[in-house]
């Protein structure tokens, strides 16, 4: 009787410590899209390329990464680009908005 007690104690413990681990694995790899997402961009602009936005949204989408945003300025030498989107997380408690941020030198071709 004692066991089946633990075991109707833990059972519950061990599901959601693993479904947590799931879900910072989920999180961990839509910032690294994010990331991607926005070095891709950021490589495209500093040299030029009218098809970067359409490229980082790509790799984004294409990484799980949903509700994607992207924002590129050219300011002086440096591009700045901002990638936001939503992870998706099946119990999300509002750490489901992922914003990377990627700063490169413009680059000048002679």
């Amino acid at each position: 009787m004692t066991e089946s007690t633990q075991w109707a104690v833990l059972a519950p413990v061990f599901l959601l410590l693993v479904l947590g681990l799931v879900q910072v694995g989920v999180w961990l790899h839509a910032r690294t899209v994010a990331a991607q997402a926005a070095a891709t961009v950021a490589d495209l602009r500093s040299f030029g390329s009218d098809e970067a936005i359409t490229a980082g949204v790509r790799v984004a989408r294409s990484g799980g990464l949903e509700e994607v945003s992207i924002q590129a300025n050219t300011v002086g030498d440096v591009v700045v680009v901002t990638v936001s989107g939503r992870a998706p997380l099946f119990f999300d408690v509002g750490q489901g908005v992922i914003v990377e941020k990627v700063v490169m030198p413009r680059e000048v071709i002679r």
